[in-house]
C-alpha cells in the first residue's frame, strides 16, 4: 500500500529510568513500550511493533540504538518523511528520557536486529572515587566510580587482547531463558582500553581520571560486555592475573567466572549499530560503504 512504510529509527535513552531496551513484564516499562506509545500517537492504522536491534539491560544506557517499524497512515494520506517523523516522535515522548536522531525509510525485507554488521559498547570508567559525592551530577549513574587512583592500564590491553577472535565466550555469558538456544561462539574484534573524559571536563574544578573500554562485534551473548569489562577491571586492580584471565576465558563455563566482579550496568553505552548501505535502499542498487549509527558523515 502506498500510505504504507518500513523505518529504520536510531534513539538514545538512560537506562536507569527503564527496565530495558525491549518490552518490560507487566507492571514496569522497557524503551521499547515507550517508543511504541509513542507511534501509537500517530494514529497508524496497524498495530505497531518495534524490533529492536540491541536488547540492552536494564541501567544500560544508549547513545545509538536502532529498531524496526512498520507503520501504515490513515486516509491514504502520503509516507512520513524521515524528519517529520523524528520531530513528531520526539514531541510525542515528551519528558522520558529516550530522544530519536535519526529515521530512515528502508526495504519492506529490512530487519534492523538480523541486518546489523557489528554492535559497538563503550564501557566507562572514573578513577579515585570514594564516594559517589566525588562525581559531578552530570556523571552520577553514566559511569563506574572506583576508589583506585589508577589501574594497571599494560595488563588489561594483554587481557583484552586475549578477548579478541572468534571463540566460545561461555564463561562471559550469565544464565538466561536462551543459554541452550544461543551459540557461545561469538567473534570479538575489538578491545581496547584507552584514556577517557568526564562529559564536564572543561567545567569541573578538578579533573578526574576516566578510562573507556571499547568492544565491537556483530553479537554479544547475555551480560557478556560487563563480564568482560569486570574481568578487565580486575585484572587492572591486580584482583585477577592475566593468566587467571586466561583460564577463565578457556574453562568455556559461566561458573568458572569469578564471583563479585561483573561491572555494574550503569557504566555501559551502546554507542553505535552498524548496517551496510545497500542493505537500507529502497532502490536495487548496491553499496560496499558502511551505514553507521554515531551521526558521522560515514552515513
Amino acid at each position: 500500500m502506498h500510505n504504507g512504510a518500513r523505518y529504520l529509527i536510531f534513539f538514545q535513552y538512560i537506562g536507569k529510568n527503564y527496565r530495558g531496551a525491549v518490552k518490560a513484564p507487566s507492571g514496569w516499562k522497557g524503551v521499547q513500550d515507550h517508543l511504541e506509545d509513542a507511534i501509537g500517537k500517530l494514529k497508524p492504522l496497524n498495530t505497531v511493533s518495534l524490533s529492536v536491534s540491541s536488547r540492552t539491560d536494564t541501567g544500560v544506557n544508549a547513545l545509538s540504538n536502532s529498531a524496526h517499524f512498520d507503520l501504515q497512515r490513515r486516509k491514504d494520506k502520503p509516507p512520513f518523511d524521515a524528519e517529520t517523523l523524528v520531530e513528531a516522535l520526539n514531541f510525542n515522548l515528551g519528558a522520558e528520557q529516550i530522544r530519536i536522531t535519526r529515521a530512515h525509510r528502508v526495504p519492506d525485507d529490512f530487519h534492523a536486529r538480523f541486518r546489523a554488521q557489528s554492535r559497538t559498547y563503550v564501557y566507562r570508567i572514573a578513577l579515585g572515587m570514594s564516594h559517589i559525592s566525588k562525581l559531578p551530577l552530570t556523571e552520577c549513574d553514566l559511569c563506574w566510580g572506583l576508589p583506585d587512583m589508577k589501574l594497571d592500564v599494560g595488563a588489561m590491553r594483554e587481557a583484552a587482547a586475549l578477548l579478541v577472535g572468534t571463540q566460545d565466550f561461555s564463561s562471559f555469558r550469565a544464565v538466561s531463558t536462551d543459554l541452550h538456544i544461543i551459540s557461545p561462539l561469538k567473534t570479538l574484534n575489538v578491545a581496547t582500553v584507552e584514556p577517557g573524559s568526564s562529559f564536564v571536563s572543561a567545567h569541573f574544578h578538578r579533573e578526574i581520571p576516566f578510562w573507556e573500554l571499547t568492544f565491537t562485534a556483530r553479537s554479544f551473548l547475555y551480560k557478556q560486555v560487563r563480564r568482560m569489562t569486570g574481568a578487565l577491571v580486575a585484572v587492572g586492580r591486580r584482583q585477577l592475573s592475566v593468566p587467571q584471565l586466561q583460564e577463565v576465558l578457556e574453562a568455556r563455563d559461566s561458573l568458572s567466572y569469578p564471583r563479585g566482579i561483573i561491572a555494574p550496568a550503569r557504566g555501559l553505552f551502546l554507542t553505535r549499530v552498524d548496517y551496510k548501505e545497500s542493505d537500507l535502499q529502497l532502490s536495487q542498487q548496491t553499496s560496499g560503504e558502511q551505514f553507521t549509527s554515531n551521526g558521522k558523515s560515514e552515513d
